[in-house]
Protein backbone atom coordinates (compact mmCIF):
# COMPACT_ATOMS: atom_id res chain seq x y z
CA UNK A 1 0.00 0.00 0.00
CA UNK A 2 1.26 3.28 -1.05
CA UNK A 3 1.15 6.28 1.26
CA UNK A 4 -1.03 8.56 -0.80
CA UNK A 5 -3.70 5.24 -0.29
CA UNK A 6 -3.49 5.56 3.26
CA UNK A 7 -4.02 9.01 3.20
CA UNK A 8 -7.29 7.96 1.24
CA UNK A 9 -8.32 5.78 3.45
CA UNK A 10 -7.95 8.17 6.36
CA UNK A 11 -10.17 10.72 4.12
CA UNK A 12 -12.64 8.16 3.09
CA UNK A 13 -13.44 6.85 5.98
CA UNK A 14 -13.13 9.91 8.22
CA UNK A 15 -10.39 7.94 10.35
CA UNK A 16 -8.86 10.50 13.65
CA UNK A 17 -4.90 10.58 12.74
CA UNK A 18 -2.33 11.80 15.10
CA UNK A 19 1.72 12.01 14.44
CA UNK A 20 3.81 9.76 17.13
CA UNK A 21 6.70 8.60 16.21
CA UNK A 22 4.22 6.56 13.75
CA UNK A 23 0.87 8.21 12.02
CA UNK A 24 -1.61 6.75 14.40
CA UNK A 25 -5.41 6.65 13.14
CA UNK A 26 -8.70 5.62 14.21
CA UNK A 27 -12.23 4.90 13.40
CA UNK A 28 -14.89 6.61 15.77
CA UNK A 29 -18.15 5.97 16.11
CA UNK A 30 -20.30 8.07 18.27
CA UNK A 31 -17.77 8.81 21.01
CA UNK A 32 -16.37 5.13 20.88
CA UNK A 33 -12.97 3.79 19.15
CA UNK A 34 -13.46 1.01 16.84
CA UNK A 35 -10.52 -0.20 15.05
CA UNK A 36 -6.93 1.34 14.92
CA UNK A 37 -3.76 1.26 12.54
CA UNK A 38 -0.86 3.23 11.95
CA UNK A 39 2.05 3.69 9.51
CA UNK A 40 5.57 4.51 9.25
CA UNK A 41 6.58 7.83 8.09
CA UNK A 42 9.15 6.50 5.68
CA UNK A 43 8.96 6.45 2.42
CA UNK A 44 8.35 2.80 1.51
CA UNK A 45 5.12 0.54 0.91
CA UNK A 46 2.68 0.20 3.79
CA UNK A 47 2.05 -3.15 4.97
CA UNK A 48 -1.25 -3.49 2.90
CA UNK A 49 -2.56 -6.52 4.56
CA UNK A 50 -1.76 -5.54 8.28
CA UNK A 51 -3.79 -2.37 7.96
CA UNK A 52 -6.84 -3.89 6.45
CA UNK A 53 -6.51 -6.63 8.94
CA UNK A 54 -6.45 -3.42 11.75
CA UNK A 55 -9.56 -1.82 10.11
CA UNK A 56 -11.21 -5.30 10.18
CA UNK A 57 -11.42 -5.57 6.13
CA UNK A 58 -11.36 -8.09 3.22
CA UNK A 59 -9.16 -7.30 0.58
CA UNK A 60 -11.97 -6.79 -2.22
CA UNK A 61 -13.51 -4.19 0.58
CA UNK A 62 -10.27 -2.38 0.68
CA UNK A 63 -9.99 -2.46 -2.82
CA UNK A 64 -13.70 -0.68 -2.81
CA UNK A 65 -12.64 1.83 -0.68
CA UNK A 66 -9.57 2.32 -2.50
CA UNK A 67 -11.50 2.54 -6.06
CA UNK A 68 -13.97 4.88 -4.45
CA UNK A 69 -16.74 1.79 -4.32
CA UNK A 70 -17.01 2.16 -0.89
CA UNK A 71 -17.69 4.90 1.22
CA UNK A 72 -18.32 5.70 5.20
CA UNK A 73 -21.36 4.42 5.52
CA UNK A 74 -20.72 1.36 3.92
CA UNK A 75 -18.11 0.98 6.33
CA UNK A 76 -20.38 1.30 9.28
CA UNK A 77 -22.58 -1.21 7.85
CA UNK A 78 -19.30 -3.81 7.51
CA UNK A 79 -18.79 -2.86 10.87
CA UNK A 80 -22.20 -3.50 12.66
CA UNK A 81 -22.15 -6.99 10.37
CA UNK A 82 -19.28 -7.60 12.01
CA UNK A 83 -20.43 -7.08 15.40
CA UNK A 84 -17.79 -4.27 16.33
CA UNK A 85 -20.31 -1.53 16.25
CA UNK A 86 -23.97 -2.31 17.86
CA UNK A 87 -27.15 -0.72 18.00
CA UNK A 88 -27.34 0.89 21.22
CA UNK A 89 -29.75 -0.47 23.91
Amino acid sequence: MKVHEFSQLETKLQLRVRESGDRLAWFEYEGKVITRTKRSHGSKDLPGHLIRQQLKLKQEELAGVLSCALEYDDYVSILKKKGLIVPPD
